[in-house]
C-alpha cells in the first residue's frame, strides 16, 4: 500500500522490506497508522505554527477556539482509540502518527532502550488496527444476495 507524500518517514521505512526481508509492519498496520494520522489531522490538535490570513469560516461572531463538528468528531474518535490502547501505546501512536515524531526521538523523551520503540509501535499499531476493524487477511460473507432496483422477477423495459 503506498504511503501519501506527508506520511511519516519512520512508518514509510518499517512498511518496506529490505531486499529479500518482508515488512516490518504489514498493510493492516499501516492503515491504521493512517487512519490515526487523518483523525489527529481532523481534530485540528496539531498547533499552527503560521498566520492564517484567510477568512473565517464557520458561524460568526464565534470564538478564535471554536472548532467545527468534524474536528469535535475526530477529537470523540481519537479518545475512543486512546481508551482502547494501554497508555504507553497510545502515546507512542500519537507521537508517531499524529506528531510525526521519529522513534529515536520518542526513545529519548522516554528513556526508553534503542530499538524499543519499534516494538512497541507494531504492538500499539495492531491493538489500533483491531479498533478500526482492519486485519492483515481480508474477510466477510462469503456470498451475498444480488440487490436490484426492479421487483424480483422483474425484467426492465426497452425504451424507444
Amino acid at each position: 500500500m503506498p504511503m501519501r507524500d506527508q506520511e511519516n518517514a519512520a512508518l514509510a521505512l518499517l512498511g518496506r522490506g529490505r531486499g529479500s526481508e518482508p515488512a516490518y509492519l504489514d498493510s493492516h498496520h499501516l492503515e491504521a497508522a493512517r487512519r490515526v494520522q487523518t483523525l489527529f489531522e481532523r481534530s485540528r490538535l496539531r498547533p499552527r505554527t503560521t498566520v492564517h490570513y484567510g477568512p473565517r469560516v464557520g458561524s460568526g461572531g464565534g470564538h478564535a477556539n471554536d472548532i467545527g463538528d468534524m474536528a469535535v468528531d475526530a477529537r470523540r474518535q481519537l479518545a475512543g482509540l486512546y481508551r482502547a490502547l494501554p497508555p504507553d501505546c497510545a502515546d507512542l501512536v500519537i507521537d508517531i502518527c499524529g506528531f510525526e515524531k521519529g522513534l529515536q526521538e520518542v526513545e529519548t523523551e522516554r528513556g526508553w532502550p534503542r530499538r524499543s520503540a519499534k516494538l512497541v509501535l507494531r504492538i500499539a499499531l495492531e491493538a489500533a488496527a483491531r479498533h478500526f476493524g482492519l486485519t492483515p487477511i481480508a474477510t466477510g460473507v462469503a456470498t451475498t444476495r444480488s440487490r436490484s432496483w426492479l421487483a424480483e422477477g422483474a425484467r426492465p423495459n426497452e425504451f424507444g
